[in-house]
């Protein structure tokens, strides 16, 4: 079968427009390539090895050496000493924590920031700045705000609330849940924005149309901006479990795990293991485990995406 073609006034040949698509395609693959080759190279290459390690027994005297198999022995062996349940409760806590105040608190400042003016454009200034501080930073800042000798503390101090310093970071019932707070902060610009950037796309038609019907300010949060909003929560609600679920900065700078293991989430055991015990098979199966939960996530935002891309 030969394609259709057409001829130009002076006699050349052009090629069919059936071909043009498939050339179109195959030039956009070659701009996939070098993205896909530095993934492959940086990302599942690391990744095979991590599933090699996590089956077999990596200490640091074989490190070097030939692997020896065994198996499901470092996962059996997470369970039997009783770490990765206590990590596993810790991170269910965190990410909830962090995902709740994360997308409420979010969605509270879009609104409130949702009509331009000076000091909306300030606010966000400082919710932008917020945002790109390094985690390190941000959570040393706040390491030396929830101190005995701290900013909060001497608030309480001289209001009155507590005779005592509060051992915001040093008690097993208070360190995850400040933690917990801290990282809700540092996500909760991001959220604002991108829920502002939804809120900016509702047309102004639809808010004037509800107040002519007599819509107050709850009802048009309720029935206007919730509805409109939808798509973009459910992406974001991924968004933050996944950033919540792998923090790993603020726990390291603020408690390292403690006091005891009241702070240890599964990304930082995995650390505990692999770098400090030296025992990588250990870790390694950790971060297995860690890995197939974000995998998890990652195949509900797609679905998200492409939901919201549909609609």
């Amino acid at each position: 079968m030969t394609s259709v073609q057409t001829r130009t006034a002076a006699g050349g040949r052009v090629a069919s427009p059936a071909r043009r698509p498939r050339r179109r395609g195959q030039g956009r693959l070659l701009y996939v390539l070098p993205a896909a080759v530095f993934l492959a190279v940086l990302s599942f290459y690391p990744l095979v090895q991590l599933v090699r390690m996590s089956v077999s027994n990596v200490t640091a005297s074989t490190l070097n050496a030939s692997w020896d198999f065994v198996g499901t022995a470092n996962f059996t062996a997470g369970l039997v000493q009783g770490d990765l349940g206590k990590a596993f409760w810790n991170t269910a806590v965190f990410v909830i924590v962090v995902t709740v105040i994360g997308l409420v608190g979010g969605l509270a400042a879009a609104i409130v920031l949702r009509h331009s003016g000076r000091i909306s454009g300030l606010l966000l200034g400082v919710m932008v700045f917020v945002w790109a501080l390094p985690p390190v930073v941000n959570g040393s800042v706040w390491k030396f705000l929830l101190g005995d000798n701290g900013l909060i503390n001497g608030i309480v101090h001289a209001t009155g609330l507590a005779g005592a310093p509060i051992p915001f970071l040093y008690d097993e019932h208070f360190a995850l849940m400040s933690v917990a707070l801290v990282n809700s902060w540092a996500i909760i610009p991001f959220n604002a924005l991108v829920f502002r950037a939804a809120v900016l796309g509702i047309p102004a038609e639809t808010f004037e149309a509800a107040q002519i019907d007599g819509a107050g300010p709850w009802q048009e949060i309720r029935h206007v901006l919730l509805p409109a909003v939808r798509p973009t929560s459910l992406v974001l609600a991924v968004l933050t479990i996944v950033y919540a679920f792998r923090s790993f900065d603020f726990i390291y700078v603020m408690t390292y795990g403690g006091p005891g293991t009241s702070t240890n989430t599964l990304p930082f055991l995995g650390y505990l293991q692999a770098f400090v015990r030296f025992d990588y098979g250990l870790g390694s199966a950790t971060a297995v485990l860690t890995v197939l939960m974000v995998l998890v996530l990652a195949v509900v935002y797609a679905r998200s995406v492409r939901k919201e891309e549909a609609e």
